[in-house]
């Protein structure tokens, strides 16, 4: 501890240019500046200040020496600012972005309200990419591979997206046993908002290497409409495999083209990278990472 004390005297001398305004901001005599810095210097074997009657200015080995101290020093400046927070308790406003899969999160963030009372969530759900430092978000849940650097990312979870019908609209249209019959059915899609586009189904290209173009029977922005047309009979959708388990299970829902039009995915909750996570951050990351995805 007192060679920690030793660098913390030699900073604020090298800053201040000064014992005597170094000892002011450090609460000690200048005298004991002066033997501070002068045993330190005995220790490393070198001279740390060109002394004159006006002025202290660093030699080349007390610069080389204050980059690296000032390094030192504010890590365990932060080594104590987050042993700090993990002893406080997670509060105030929490501002998340999610995609448009309430069906997936709402009852994970509901449990989150009741065990975390002093949080207040702010919830924006879009499947927009939003910039999460720019806008002011504390988190973001995504799909796919983070791509932004300045985010760091915790995985939550996977999931699949079937092709899926109802047995009655299967019984009467027929059941597509491969990419092209697909052609002759009634395809309901999800438009991106960002984009504009069509997303584009799990399916293997065409023979000569091109994507085929599906009919569209209706076009829309959120899983719960494709979800409920399909349970009604309107045509195929594809969905992911959380918001539809228990229409399959219980046979309201059936996949199509099994094995053949799926594809996996994945969650994501990214936060700004930073060298800590407020406590309300880490509170919402382990929680969503411990329940989102329980019962997968």
């Amino acid at each position: 501890m007192d060679s920690l004390n030793a660098f913390t005297v030699f900073v604020q001398v090298a800053e201040a240019r000064s014992f005597t305004a170094a000892g002011r901001l450090l609460g000690i005599s200048s005298s004991a500046v002066g033997k501070s810095v002068a045993r330190l210097e005995e220790k490393l074997g070198v001279r740390l200040f060109h002394r004159s009657t006006r002025s202290i200015t660093p030699t080349a080995e007390g610069l080389l020496l204050l980059e690296r101290s000032r390094r030192i020093l504010a890590e365990i400046e932060a080594a104590q600012t987050e042993l700090s927070q993990a002893s406080s308790a997670p509060r105030g406003r929490l501002r998340v972005s999610l995609p448009l899969v309430s069906t997936l999160v709402l009852p994970v963030l509901a449990d989150f309200m009741r065990d975390y009372p002093d949080i207040q969530l702010d919830l924006d759900f879009s499947d927009r990419l939003v910039d999460v430092v720019e806008e002011g978000f504390d988190a973001v849940v995504r799909t796919g591979e983070p791509a932004d650097s300045g985010l760091v990312a915790r995985k939550l979870g996977h999931f699949k997206m079937l092709l899926v019908a109802s047995p009655e609209y299967l019984a009467a249209q027929g059941t597509p046993h491969k990419v092209q019959d697909l052609l002759s059915h009634r395809c309901m899609h999800f438009r991106w908002p960002h984009s504009g586009k069509l997303e584009a189904w799990p399916l293997p290209t065409a023979d000569d290497g091109e994507p085929i173009s599906l009919p569209v029977s209706m076009v829309c922005n959120n899983i719960e409409t494709r979800a409920c047309f399909a349970l009604q009979g309107r045509g195929i959708a594809c969905l992911p495999d959380f918001a539809i388990g228990d229409a399959l299970a219980d046979g309201r829902l059936v996949q199509v083209m099994p094995g053949l039009a799926e594809r996996k995915g994945v969650f994501h909750i990214l936060w700004p990278a930073g060298r800590h996570a407020a406590p309300k951050v880490r509170a919402l990351v382990d929680y969503l990472c411990a329940r989102m995805f329980a019962a997968a």
